[in-house]
């Protein structure tokens, strides 16, 4: 397989994982699509995917993906593969400012293809893989070259394949694969926690710490065990019944489950220490209000053109800009995210804003 992916100038992939069933998710299965052949890779079948990194890593053959974000994380947090030389299918609807640009809608749209929703939500760690599954997997990396030659020959026609490669590279280069200990940014990035006083949010800390013990006991998703929302609602009122509880959004089932465990949890008197605020949320109202400047200009030209605002410049852009605002249009080149394309087109516009 990897002999005959080497000899193509492109071939699709995909990634199917378990995330939705178990505590810890992993690559369950790879689609990868050349002319006339689809493969699926099992990597619970494998003791080595090790063959497949050069593949990955060529910047010769050309990697197809429908929102690769996700697909080239997992790939390089589960099998250390650092891909190069990627299309992304779906960033390319979006700089053409396609209505939709979910790979079932535009499978429909252009193949008159109905992909199979049964499977959308599917346990793909499950062995044996049902016969129906696989085809919908394969599905997945069969038609993104199709795809592909449709896109690139309307970015083409519409002035916008520089700006698209410009957004590819800068995806294989900003892949962010959590840290083994993640705990401290998943807990601030809560919705809510900030609004919490600071004896409800060492609550909620609690809350979290006990959720994740028990989701990784039971092997399932953290959000699977209790939902971010519903923490927040226990970690502000801190019912002390089980009615309290369904009060708080509880289910029976959860109440039945982890009733009693989450009462004492929320009302222990040594509250744990709250983990320290990442440094690199912490901002400087000059830095904050660069950003907002730079937020609504981008959202001004999104509007002219027709596409979303990360199109025109990502947010973690537009935070570099405003944490150390460059000195020339030359000096934008050294800012990820910006290449020749957005230097030439809003470089002007970002300088005289950040010198406003």
């Amino acid at each position: 397989m990897v002999d005959a992916l080497m000899a193509q100038p492109r071939a699709a992939v995909d990634t199917e994982s378990n995330s939705l069933y178990t505590y810890r998710e992993q690559v369950c299965l790879i689609q990868i699509s050349i002319p006339g052949t689809n493969y699926l890779v099992d990597p619970l079948a494998l003791d080595d995917l090790a063959p497949l990194a050069p593949f990955f890593h060529s910047l010769d053959v050309e990697k197809v993906l429908h929102a690769a974000d996700y697909d080239l994380m997992v790939l390089q947090r589960d099998f250390g593969f650092s891909t190069r030389a990627i299309y992304d299918t779906m960033w390319a609807a979006r700089v053409l400012g396609w209505p939709k640009v979910g790979l079932a809608d535009i499978l429909a749209s252009f193949f008159d293809v109905q992909a199979n929703k049964r499977f959308q939500r599917y346990d793909w760690g499950r062995r044996p893989l049902h016969p129906d599954a696989l085809t919908y997997a394969w599905m997945d990396s069969y038609y993104l070259l199709p795809l592909r030659e449709i896109q690139k020959a309307e970015l083409e026609t519409t002035g916008r394949w520089e700006e698209a490669q410009e957004i590819f590279d800068y995806l294989t280069s900003t892949v962010d694969v959590p840290p083994e200990d993640s705990t401290a940014r998943h807990f601030w990035r809560l919705k809510g926690v900030h609004a919490l006083s600071t004896h409800e949010q060492r609550k909620l800390y609690g809350l979290f710490m006990w959720r994740e013990r028990t989701a990784e006991a039971l092997d399932h998703p953290p959000v699977k065990v209790i939902s971010n929302a519903n923490l927040m609602r226990l970690a502000a009122i801190q019912p002390r019944t089980k009615e309290e509880l369904a009060e708080c959004g509880l289910t029976p089932g959860q109440i039945r489950r982890f009733g009693a465990d989450l009462l004492r949890t929320i009302h222990l008197r040594d509250l744990p220490k709250l983990p320290e605020f990442p440094e690199s949320l912490r901002l400087p109202e000059d830095v904050v209000e660069r950003f907002n400047t730079l937020k609504s200009w981008r959202k001004e030209v999104a509007q002219v053109r027709g596409v979303d605002s990360d199109v025109i410049l990502p947010n973690a852009t537009l935070w570099l800009l405003a944490k150390q605002p460059p000195a020339s249009v030359a000096d934008l080149l050294n800012v990820s995210g910006i290449g020749p394309w957005r230097q030439k087109t809003y470089g002007p516009d970002i300088l005289q804003l950040l010198k406003d």
